[in-house]
């Protein structure tokens, strides 16, 4: 039986631009201005439990991470790392901040040919500042109906951004690379959902598939939305192959 699809959300991060390759750059730089207190392997250990502890405080972002690495750099070194490692942290995660924007292949046009027929909305999480400053930079801006930059991604906050949508979360498909953040929470609201794997993946995002589920969706990349728009809209089988 066919379906209604009014609403199609995009995650931002590692789903439409580049994210996660930046953290992962300053976690080797950061292990090795750490490299004469503690293995490689210890280090980023104990960044990852830190900043799982953190989340909670700072939420997600580069701020957060930055104060984490800090946090561990001390904890390792027994309250004596040089303030020189301390600066550079700092100064790395300020590069963070200003680095360019780097689009995922085939983004623009899935997000401009998703507005052309559909309601779109941008969620994602972060930091305030620096998401509003990828969003401009990224040229995008203009494709997006509503944008909602939240704290978290659950059940409760996909429930409440698509109880505004016509057709509310059963009307919905929710596109992104987190299986965590974006996939398994936007099922829980009602939603369908599009889970595009990207190249790296945070370890606290980390969940297994619902392959179960029958509104899940796997996609190679966003070249592949428009197939499963139109499997949904159809009341097709959504492709799973990843």
């Amino acid at each position: 039986m066919p379906n209604t699809l009014s609403t199609i959300a995009f995650d931002a991060d590692d789903t439409l631009w580049h994210n996660e390759r930046f953290f992962q750059l300053t976690q080797a730089r950061f292990a090795e201005l750490l490299s004469d207190f503690t293995e490689p392997e210890n280090l980023m250990a104990r960044l990852i439990e830190a900043e799982r502890r953190n989340i909670q405080h700072y939420g997600f972002g580069v701020k957060g991470f930055v104060l984490s690495m800090i946090e561990t750099a001390i904890e390792v070194t027994e309250e004596k790392v040089p303030a020189g490692v301390i600066s550079k942290l700092l100064a790395a995660g300020q590069e963070m901040l200003s680095h360019p924007i780097d689009l995922l292949p085939h983004a623009e046009e899935a997000v401009r040919r998703a507005a052309e027929t559909h309601h779109i909305l941008l969620i994602t999480k972060g930091d305030l500042l620096d998401q509003e400053r990828k969003l401009a930079q990224s040229g995008l801006g203009e494709y997006f109906d509503g944008v909602q930059i939240v704290s978290d991604k659950n059940m409760p906050t996909y429930s409440r951004i698509f109880a505004g949508c016509a057709g509310g979360a059963n009307q919905a498909l929710m596109v992104g690379n987190s299986l965590k953040s974006d996939i398994i929470p936007a099922l829980e609201a009602g939603a369908w959902a599009a889970f595009a794997r990207h190249e790296v993946e945070w370890e606290l995002e980390k969940a297994e598939a619902p392959v179960s589920a029958t509104r899940y969706a796997e996609i190679r990349d966003l070249s592949e939305l428009p197939d499963v728009i139109t499997a949904i809209e159809m009341g097709d089988s959504l492709p799973k192959d990843l």
